[in-house]
């Protein structure tokens, strides 16, 4: 008998998301009775504003959402992300350049897929967060990191860039805010990636979910504001899920010249068409409706993140650069590093995370799921008293 035809090759070569596997096994821990408190997921706690959550149920009122609708998205919405992309990211597009997407990970997908050809290599500044580095695997495309480390602000330059820069070099990845660090670039460093990348043809693929939580009057400048010139090379990646705390209602888009919209629009049509019109009703209200409460959630995170900074700084061996955006803290933990801690001597960081785990029921991700070793990360959007509780364990635990 002839044995079975082996699964997919490109799929099996492709790793579960780290930080899902982290929050995974916490919230399993949780399950089982013991005290853990989970760092891991991007996620915030509080819940979605309520004249949202009324539009989502005014729409079920309507028969005609129970049908499909444009693949692309419904005119409303793509109307609502036009206006959002020109007020908050200084570009003027018109609805039919947006691609509305099952949160913001679909996009990041589509995006890869449409500019990256096999054996294109990416440009991937490093740290980065876990899903890059396989959806360029999984447009054929080789990601090339580009590490920046604490004493950069994990933010690379443009020399960087250029050393990394080959004949085969066509995508630049362009995050800020960051995930996983938090750094925001400044205008002037935006400006000079994105002129650098225009000057060499390159694609830049700007993930902006997190533009709207900024804190100490940092403003997280896109790069098609910063170089207008740059559009007709770029796409924009977006969604309402951590502005507006919607991140299960999985809504997302994407934003670029039409041509490349057009792709992507033909691959999603094939891939899920529509995005479940409810959802997709709920965050036009989300963009269109009063901010106040996104506000109030954003000084959430600020206190937050205040308070994550300082709390860390006080363990010997962790060095926290200050977090200009997101909602996370990526300290980097060498100092903790071939250690004895409760008999045991991490090595990695990996190792670490597992020791903090099992001593301290703290879960945090660590850095080889996004680039090298030798680094942790934490997300503040969780509650106040699990927030500073789980710092003190770690505080007991390296004293």
């Amino acid at each position: 008998m002839t044995s079975r035809a082996p699964l997919s090759r490109k799929l099996s070569a492709i790793a579960e998301s780290a930080t899902l596997k982290v929050d995974a096994k916490a919230k399993a821990l949780q399950a089982a009775g013991r005290p853990v408190i989970s760092y891991a997921a991007g996620e915030p706690d509080f819940a979605t504003p309520s004249f949202i959550v009324d539009a989502a149920a005014k729409a079920l009122q309507d028969p005609k959402n129970y049908r499909y609708t444009p693949a692309a998205g419904l005119p409303v919405l793509r109307e609502a992300i036009a206006a959002k992309t020109r007020r908050d990211s200084g570009l003027e597009v018109a609805p039919s350049q947006v691609i509305v997407t099952n949160g913001g990970k679909q996009s990041v997908y589509q995006a890869f897929q449409t500019v990256v050809n096999p054996g294109d290599e990416v440009l991937l500044p490093a740290p980065y967060w876990t899903t890059y580095p396989e959806a360029i695997e999984l447009a054929d495309g080789t990601s090339v990191e580009v590490f920046a480390g604490a004493d950069q602000d994990y933010k690379v330059t443009v020399a960087q860039l250029e050393a990394a820069r080959t004949d085969k070099t066509t995508v630049l990845v362009f995050v800020s805010p960051s995930n996983p660090t938090g750094s925001v670039y400044t205008p002037e460093e935006t400006a000079e990636i994105g002129r650098w990348a225009l000057e060499h043809g390159i694609w830049v693929i700007t993930d902006e979910i997190y533009q709207n939580l900024t804190y100490e009057g940092a403003r997280a400048v896109s790069i098609v504001e910063a170089v207008p010139e740059l559009a007709e090379q770029t796409i924009l990646v977006n969604g309402v899920a951590k502005t507006y705390a919607m991140t299960g209602w999985r809504v997302g888009w994407m934003v670029g010249p039409a041509d490349a919209m057009k792709l992507a629009g033909n691959l999603q049509s094939h891939l899920t068409s529509n995005v479940n019109n409810i959802a997709q009703l709920a965050a036009a209200e989300a963009l269109n409706g009063p901010q106040d409460e996104a506000e109030q959630f954003r000084l959430a995170f600020d206190r937050r993140r205040k308070l994550i900074v300082s709390e860390l700084s006080k363990i010997e061996g962790v060095q926290v650069p200050n977090p200009l955006g997101a909602f996370y803290v990526y300290p980097d933990v060498q100092g903790l590093l071939n250690r004895s801690w409760d008999g045991v001597t991490p090595t990695t960081s990996l190792e670490l995370a597992d020791l903090i785990l099992e001593k301290a029921e703290v879960a945090v991700v660590p850095g080889e799921a996004f680039g090298p070793s030798g680094y942790l990360r934490l997300s503040y959007a969780l509650g106040d008293d699990q927030l500073l509780e789980g710092i003190q364990r770690l505080q007991r635990l390296f004293a």
